[in-house]
């Protein structure tokens, strides 16, 4: 149970910076205050809105 629980906190961190840093990639207007609530709350976002998911695909890519 706790190992699950590490990699649920580890999927979550590296999703938010991943997506921090790739941020620039994504459609979204580029402000900070976007940028921070984006990558705190992608998990939410990922699963509720496809235009969200695309970009966060996009964020991703290298």
């Amino acid at each position: 149970m706790e190992l699950i629980i590490i990699g649920l906190i580890v999927t979550y961190v590296f999703g938010g910076l991943k997506f921090w840093l790739g941020f620039k990639k994504t459609h979204f207007t580029q402000t900070f205050l976007n940028r921070i609530g984006f990558s705190l709350l992608w998990p939410v976002l990922f699963i509720a809105n496809s235009s969200y998911r695309r970009n966060f695909r996009r964020a991703l890519r290298d």
